[in-house]
């Protein structure tokens, strides 16, 4: 079965006798952080459940937008959702090794429509057709899913995701480097050299330091108008 890829923080719902929390992926208690879908699990009524998801914030067009998300959890708590799309536990009962498709069924009829949390809904046809859609709709992508297996945490072939690129060329303006941090690369369009944005960069560790060892080689000043943007066109830091 498919479903939509959400752009968005994975997380789990729990609820027990200490009432309703919210984890990370990594497991981090982020509840006071998502103060709002705390409330709208707990009208849920479940004595106990851990409910997988993702918490996701939708644009004006009604898409997941992985940028705005950050900000709505500071300041616009009402603009998050939870969509669901698995039950590990209810009601005091392990549901991991139940069929994929029993637990959604579960999972379904707990949550009402038109509330905060939703349910993830498979779509219809078969995988060409669907990521043809997703595709076409702007959508991140799609997760398939086995008929009929358990769920196992952590990396599993049980479940496939499927991204939409979308794919352009930019000339390497420089790199943006902090000890401890992500390196982006600050890119400019092709003839224009209008400044268009930065990119993590997803090279291998030998591959990176080739790059960084090059542009070190090139090093200037930043562009008029862009200021200090990168440790590669500025004085070094220590």
């Amino acid at each position: 079965m498919h479903e939509v890829k959400f752009d968005g923080y994975r997380s789990q719902i729990v609820t027990d006798v200490g009432g309703v929390r919210i984890f990370t992926r990594r497991g981090l208690d982020w509840t006071s952080k998502y103060r709002d879908l705390a409330k709208a699990a707990a009208e849920l009524e479940l004595e106990s459940a851990i409910i997988d998801g993702e918490i996701i914030v939708l644009d004006e067009t009604g898409l997941s937008d992985f940028g705005a998300l950050r900000k709505a959890i500071t300041r616009r708590q009402h603009e998050l959702y939870f969509v669901a799309f698995d039950l590990l536990h209810l009601n005091g009962h392990d549901l991991r090794d139940m069929p994929l498709e029993g637990r959604r069924e579960i999972l379904s009829e707990l949550i009402a429509e038109g509330q905060r949390i939703q349910f993830s809904e498979a779509l219809p046809d078969d995988a060409k057709a669907i990521f043809y859609l997703v595709d076409r709709a702007g959508l991140e992508g799609m997760v398939s899913k086995r008929k009929g297996s358990k769920y196992r945490s952590g990396n599993s072939t049980a479940w496939l995701k499927t991204k939409a690129f979308t794919i352009d060329e930019f000339e390497l303006l420089g790199v943006e480097r902090e000890v401890g941090k992500p390196a982006f690369a600050l890119m400019v369009e092709r003839g224009t050299g209008r400044y268009v944005g930065s990119a993590f960069i997803t090279l291998n560790r030998e591959m990176r330091e080739r790059l960084w060892k090059r542009i070190q080689e090139r090093a200037g000043t930043a562009p008029k108008g862009l200021g200090c943007l990168s440790t590669v066109m500025c004085p070094p830091l220590r």
